[in-house]
């Protein structure tokens, strides 16, 4: 007999609540946006170049460039670094589309290595075997908040003199032995889309580096490659970040600390809850690796016993908001056929693709939310356990996705 539903009554748990986070701070946030309508000034000017010194201040480097997205951030620091056609860059395939489509956006290919089961990072321990003569470049990316194993690559691209270029878009005031990210590689670029631990009223990115001849030329490609007067010593693109943007991001940068300790707090919250529901059987917590400080842009269990689409399918019908990042690895789109991957030359990516499962993790979640987001997911475990229901195989996975 299935177990029935304790919760249908209850008020549902968004997977994220900008509305509740925006009333934090709704008057400081209408009062610098009204000063950027006083200035009349909307694009670059002091707001960006303000955001631009504290954003290097925060992250401890010596240059921030702003740019339109973290898409852009990604594009605009390969074509920095000479990356281009005929090249390959080596990334993880477990990660938001616009890594690997940066890498084919200058006309490099991905070559992806696989991660690791436990932090879902590049795993340093295969890249190596990856490099050769065309290789020009490695993309680790903090995933879900987390910094990549980066001593063991930074050891590797000092072997082979190749940059590091940190895919930080989610991980901005995450730490690594001490140092934050955006100053572990070459050069780190970060999204402030929305939903991002550091989130704009629409698309941004900012690129961090200490190095002065790459951050010269960031700044000229982000305005078609200008150096001033209409003079154009290379083809660059319209990827300037709006000052109405970088007023709202100067705001919430002064609460950015204390929102990830309490995104810290939710998580630890979360994993006491799941050892005392003894749901650790059924799902993995995520982990943190030693000597590092995760800011959880994500809360990411795996879910085991290829049950991850009934349970997600239970909660939502409960109405505690849940997501899937990411549903199909990207050696398996459909984009990247021409590269001729298998699902099992990636085995730890395709199989997270099938098992991971993200819950809210937002800063404003109150402990009863936690509390019923844990109630709701031992609920689905217990059923699904009673109904006996087939597994799901990767196939399926990606075909529903």
């Amino acid at each position: 007999m299935a177990v029935a539903s304790t919760h249908s009554d209850q008020p549902p748990v968004p997977f994220i609540d900008l509305v509740a986070q925006y009333h934090t701070i709704k008057d400081q946030v209408r009062r610098a946006v009204d000063q950027v309508f006083e200035t009349q000034q909307f694009v670059l000017g002091d707001e960006v170049r303000l955001l631009e010194e504290e954003i290097a201040q925060y992250c401890d480097a010596r240059y921030a460039i702003g740019c339109a997205s973290g898409t852009d951030a990604l594009v605009l620091s390969l074509l920095a670094l000479g990356v281009g056609p005929g090249d390959e860059v080596i990334t993880s395939p477990f990660t938001f589309f616009a890594t690997a489509g940066a890498i084919h956006r200058v006309g490099a290919v991905p070559r992806f290595v696989d991660i690791e089961p436990v932090t879902y990072n590049l795993n340093a321990e295969l890249v190596e075997e990856a490099i050769n003569e065309k290789t020009k470049a490695i993309i680790p990316v903090h995933i879900f908040g987390q910094c990549a194993d980066m001593e063991s690559l930074w050891r590797i691209s000092v072997r082979h003199n190749l940059p590091i270029v940190e895919d930080a878009c989610q991980a901005i005031g995450a730490e690594y032995r001490g140092r934050r990210a955006g100053v572990l590689g070459t050069v780190g670029c970060f999204s402030f889309f929305p939903t991002k631990n550091l989130g704009g009223a629409g698309d941004g990115g900012i690129i961090t580096t200490d190095d002065a001849e790459v951050a010269a030329r960031l700044k000229r490609l982000r305005v078609h490659g200008d150096v001033g007067g209409y003079t154009h010593v290379e083809v660059g693109f319209n990827s300037r970040l709006d000052a109405l943007q970088a007023a709202v991001l100067r705001v919430k940068l002064q609460h950015l600390d204390s929102w990830s300790d309490a995104r810290r707090r939710n998580a630890k919250r979360y994993n006491e809850l799941l050892r005392e529901a003894d749901l650790l059987s059924a799902v993995d917590a995520p982990a943190v690796a030693a000597d590092q400080v995760h800011v959880y842009n994500q809360y990411t269990l795996r879910i085991k016993g290829g049950r991850r689409d009934q349970v997600m399918k239970y909660l939502r019908g409960e109405g505690v908001g849940c997501a899937v990042y990411y549903p199909i690895s990207l050696h398996m789109q459909e984009c990247f056929s021409y590269l001729g991957c298998r699902a099992e030359d990636y085995p730890e990516s395709t199989r997270a693709s099938a098992e991971v499962l993200s819950l809210p993790i937002f800063s404003e979640l109150t402990d009863a939310q936690l509390q019923r987001v844990v109630n709701v997911l031992q609920d689905a475990t217990a059923e699904i356990t009673t109904l006996k229901l087939p597994d799901v195989d990767q196939t399926s996975q990606r075909r529903a996705a």
